[in-house]
Formats: structure tokens, sequence, C-alpha cells
């Protein structure tokens, strides 16, 4: 499986019918970005809200996680162009016109912005007995899964990028733990001579201290500074990414869970350094862990 980006946008268009019936345009548009969860918002022509549930379902059938807006436009190609007065409705919003004239002294309404009140004028629709609504659902539902196909195509191709990405930066994770593991720094003489410097300056500075007592201590302080520890859990995590990253699919959380870790493990080795070194790469190591959780939150 591949890595799917949150992020992506498709456009899809499908005609139904023809001939004696007519032919109708159906465009979807569909768009993604991130999301912790699965997030769903349709924008449907009045009429055809009864097929949010459906929809609702195919996509979820395509996606586990990102924030989604599907827009439908429904076009009746062979619309006739003469259109009818909802006289009704219009005496209503004449009165209403008339009443607030009178009692606040407005301006009389256009007939130009009373024309272009919605439903003021209506195009007169032929009626459609229950099979052909039910064949003209079915052709907008076809067709969002062909928008649903495109989406998640445009997603995994920006997944792929990210994937290369974050396989880069795994790979420099490891070359900095192995770097931290290998620093002259870290070899038993170099701590030797540090340790020993440390507890002269300090039997220098105050006379009668226990020089044996002091030894202990400064052993184990050493001790509890090495980073070995965490070096193993940084090779574990760094084994564990590469697998995720390889398996692919919907890996967004539980690589977001191991970011986490490798940020702990480079806080905790800066901490525990007692050489410049150390904490050069440690530093180093932090920035690398951030860029690899920042692309990782675009991942599904």
């Amino acid at each position: 499986m591949t890595l799917q980006s949150m992020t992506g946008f498709a456009r899809h268009t499908a005609t139904h019918g023809g001939g004696d019936g007519g032919e109708t345009r159906i465009v979807w548009e569909v768009r993604s970005v991130n999301g912790k969860g699965l997030d769903v918002r349709f924008r449907l022509p009045q009429g055809f809200e009864g097929i949010e549930p459906q929809a609702r379902t195919a996509l979820a059938r395509h996606f586990s996680r990102g924030n989604f807006q599907a827009a439908l436009t429904v076009e009746r190609l062979d619309a006739r162009a003469d259109v009818a007065l909802n006289e009704a409705y219009l005496a209503n919003i004449m009165a209403v016109s008339e009443r607030l004239r009178a009692q606040y002294g407005l301006a009389p309404a256009s007939i130009d912005g009373i024309l272009a009140l919605r439903g003021v004028l209506v195009e007169p629709e032929e009626a459609e007995d229950e099979e052909a609504r039910a064949g003209l659902e079915a052709a907008i539902l076809s067709a969002l899964e062909g928008a649903l196909d495109a989406l998640a195509e445009a997603r995994r191709a920006e997944g792929c990028s990210i994937g290369l990405f974050l396989a880069g930066q795994v790979d420099r994770i490891a070359e900095l733990a192995q770097r931290a593991r290998s620093d002259p720094a870290r070899s038993v003489e170099a701590v030797r001579q540090r340790l020993a410097a440390q507890v002269a300056l300090l039997l220098d500075a105050a006379n009668g201290l226990d020089e044996t007592r002091l030894h202990m201590e400064a052993a184990f302080l050493a001790t509890k500074a090495d980073i070995q520890e965490e070096l193993d859990r940084l090779d574990t995590h760094v084994a564990s990414a590469r697998l995720l990253i390889g398996a692919g699919g919907p890996i967004g959380r539980k690589l977001d869970f191991l970011s986490q870790e490798l940020n702990r493990e480079a806080n905790t080795l800066c901490s525990k350094s007692n050489a410049a070194s150390i904490t050069a790469i440690g530093l180093e190591l932090k920035a690398v862990v951030d860029q690899f959780r920042e692309q990782v939150q675009n991942l599904e």
C-alpha cells in the first residue's frame, strides 16, 4: 500500500440521459485537508439531499482521515429558456415591500431587484417518474466514485513525495545516532580525563573533601550521564519507522506517535550529554525530528 496525503482536490464531470429524455451534466468537486478524524461536509442542490447518506458511505470506503468538502452541480443541458412567474410568492414579497415602505419610508423596490430574488422566477420542470429519478441519482453516485478515485490518486501522489522525504529524515536520524555512538567524547579515556579534571578542580577548591567518596560520586554521575539506552531506543524507533513507511496505508497516527518518542530520546540525549560534541548532535537530531513530525501531520 502507498502513503496518502490528507490534502488534495479533484473535479469529475459526467453526463446522464440524452435523447427524448434530455441530457444532464453532473459535476462533483471534492477537496480534502488535514484532520484528526473523518469529517465530511456536502453542498448539494435543492432536491438532492436524499443522496447524502449514500455519498457519505462512499467517501468513507475510500478514506479514513481528513476534512472533506464535496460540492455537487446538476445542470439540465436541454433546459427550456422560458421561465414562469411564481405569482403567489411574488404577491407576498410585494405586500411585505409595501408595508416596509409605508412604515419606514423606504424607496419602492425595483423590478430588477424583485426579479433577482430567488424563487420569483422559476424554470418549468418536467415531471420525473420514480424510475427516471432513481436513474439520475445512480448516475450522480457513480460520478462521485469517479471524483473520489481522482482525489485518492492526487492524495497518493503527494503521499509518495512525503514518504520519500520521511524516509530521508529517518536515514538522517540513524546517521546522527551512529555519530553520537562513535563520538570520541564517549570513549573510556575521554570520560576518565574529564572526570579526573573535575575531581582535581574540586580537591583544589576545598580542603578536607573525602577523595575516595568524591571519586565514587564522579563515577556514579558518569554512569548516569551515559546515553547508550537512548541510542538503543533510537535504533528501535528508526527500524519501526522504516517498517511503517515501507508498509504504507493509513499510518499517520502511528508515525505521529513515533515522532513523539523520537523527540523524547533527542531531548534526553541533550540533557544527559556532558560533552559539547554530543550536545551538538542532539540539537541537530531534534531539528530533524521536528521536520519529520511536521510532515507526518499531512499523512492519512
